[in-house]
């Protein structure tokens, strides 16, 4: 009759797929806190936990921006419908600096690029650079901004003037604090130490850089729409 132990292969291929059955200390430089009673899992080869996916930051930014899109569009339409019915619609005069702003963002959004290609390129000196002339152009467009509002409140032209004139200090006012906080997304991947983040620079340049393209695209509708209603 034929003996009924099993080889000692066998008995390690059943020993290897159970997890050992508690039989014997877990491996060199394993983890010691699993279970080692019997019919555990085993203790010595589970991996460590991975860090976090970057793809909740990336569903947060895209939720933010779908979110202030839909608040925007919301006031283009009362925009639309208002100037199409009021009888007491007065333009506003564009003061001629707005069009040295626009240039000023679509310049902002250039050198973001650059900076995140230097990045890529592992040239921390060259990011740093163009990140901070980024981050100084949109410190400008929002001076600029103010200059704008100065110009018409000298002209006698004020939030409460007029349909049209509440609207242009509406949009961009609001779309100023945006942007405001996009310029502090630009400071905090300048200045942050990423060695004890749980994201890395790059991640953190490329979603910022999602939102101020946007700040950028939506600045340019607002004026086009701004001069459609004078």
């Amino acid at each position: 009759m034929p003996s009924t132990t099993a080889p000692p292969d066998i008995e390690l291929i059943i020993e290897d797929i159970g997890g050992g059955g508690g039989r014997g200390k877990p491996p060199a430089g394993g983890d010691d806190g699993g279970d080692s009673g019997p019919g555990g899992k085993g203790g010595g080869n589970r991996p460590r936990p991975s860090p976090p996916s970057s793809r909740r930051y990336y569903t947060g930014m895209a939720l933010g921006i779908v979110s202030i899109l839909m608040f925007f569009m919301a006031l283009a339409s009362a925009f639309l419908v208002r100037r199409g019915t009021s009888l007491d619609w007065v333009p506003v005069r564009l003061p001629p600096v707005l069009l040295v702003n626009t240039l000023i963002l679509l310049s902002s959004s250039l050198t973001l690029e650059l900076a995140r290609r230097r990045l890529g390129q592992t040239d921390l000196g060259g990011f740093r650079t163009l990140w901070s002339v980024t981050t100084g152009l949109g410190l400008l467009f929002l001076l600029g901004q103010l200059i704008a509002w100065r110009q018409l409140v000298s002209a006698g032209v004020f939030i409460a003037s007029n349909p049209a004139s509440s609207f242009f200090f509406i949009f961009t006012g609001l779309h100023a604090l945006h942007l405001f906080g996009g310029v502090g997304a630009l400071l905090y991947v300048a200045l942050r130490k990423f060695e004890l983040a749980k994201i890395s620079r790059s991640v953190a340049a490329e979603i910022t850089s999602y939102y101020w393209h946007f700040m950028d695209a939506l600045w340019v509708f607002l004026l086009a729409l701004l001069y459609l209603g004078r």
